[in-house]
């Protein structure tokens, strides 16, 4: 099967389980209602989709190993650690906590000041090991996650209340008001990377044959780093943080695709991330009567998923 064919073939995958989420029980009574809460939810994960997929490819083309993803460098923690210290400083039922574009924004600012100091520290020296970058993001991390854990427990039991929403993911309640207000930012990033993809084909060689091929290494690291931050901000505001799904879904785009090019992997890393979000959510819902939750489905998978990549020693 051709890699255009698979493409469509996941577009109309995704296209079909949308419309069972949205159109499914609606008639002339109760299609206001229903489609003013269905189509943003359905928005939501789509987008949130996306962002996890293409985040994760290009951070592991950067990285020349498929078994890193963003999370790795922290920036889920990071997003926690923000979270933690708005109610912190501000409280709980501040406007900071609680008026969601003012958060987000306060978030985005942080992780791209994040990424900044990062690649800072990273390209100090005259000779820099990108793995020595990846050591400093799970320390920072790590450090990250604990700040968050000791803060936690002296809060308030109201103020815990209001970050407690943010700690763990959730596709049945997505910030549906931040949808619309992502979106053009979603599309300006997602177009960003695209712009990319001829350099991001040349830097999964390695980081000599792209400088011998006339790429800026640094440039294109920083710029990544940065694009990578914002997505991760995205979904997790959307839908929270989800630790394997862009483990998952990127190395299943490679292994899937013929095509080495990212021009072709980075449409379909995010066709086939909202494919499996939607088909999941919609077995959640209408199999499983929400005994579990898709979260939890994703985290098990992953997490086998990744043993096998460990053990398979093929792909570190």
């Amino acid at each position: 099967m051709r890699d255009n064919t698979k493409l469509l073939l996941l577009v109309l995958l995704s296209l079909i389980f949308a419309g069972l989420f949205i159109g499914v029980g609606l008639n002339l009574d109760n299609y206001q209602y229903f489609l003013s809460r269905r189509v943003p939810k359905v928005l939501a994960i789509a987008l949130a989709g996306i962002a996890i997929a293409q985040s994760s490819l290009a951070f592991q083309t950067i990285t020349h190993n498929r078994i890193l993803t963003p999370s790795i460098m922290g920036f889920d923690s990071l997003y926690m650690f923000v979270q933690v210290m708005v109610v912190v400083l501000f409280g709980g039922f501040s406007s900071y906590a609680l008026n969601p574009y003012v958060n987000f924004s306060l978030s985005v600012a942080a992780m791209l000041a994040f990424s900044s100091l990062l690649f800072a520290f990273y390209f100090r020296r005259q000779q820099s090991n990108l793995m020595a970058l990846l050591l400093l993001g799970v320390i920072l991390g790590q450090l990250f996650s604990n700040i968050s854990s000791f803060f936690i427990m002296l809060m308030d039991p109201n103020d815990f209340s209001s970050v407690q929403a943010n700690m763990f993911a959730s596709f049945n309640n997505v910030k549906v008001e931040l949808v619309y207000w992502v979106t053009p930012l979603l599309l300006l990033v997602c177009f960003g990377l695209f712009q990319m993809h001829r350099l991001l084909d040349v830097f999964w060689l390695d980081n000599d044959n792209a400088i011998s091929l006339g790429v800026d290494v640094r440039l294109v690291t920083r710029k990544v780093l940065m694009l990578s931050a914002v997505l991760i901000a995205i979904s997790t505001a959307l839908v929270g943080p989800v630790m394997f799904f862009g483990l998952l879904v990127t190395n299943l785009t490679r292994e899937w695709f013929r095509s080495y090019q990212h021009r072709t992997l980075l449409i379909g890393c995010s066709a086939m991330s909202v494919c499996a979000l939607l088909s999941g959510q919609w077995v959640v819902e209408k199999v499983f009567q929400f005994e579990t939750t898709l979260s939890v489905v994703i985290n098990f998978i992953g997490g086998i998923y990744f043993l096998s990549l460990l053990l398979r020693n093929k792909v570190v």
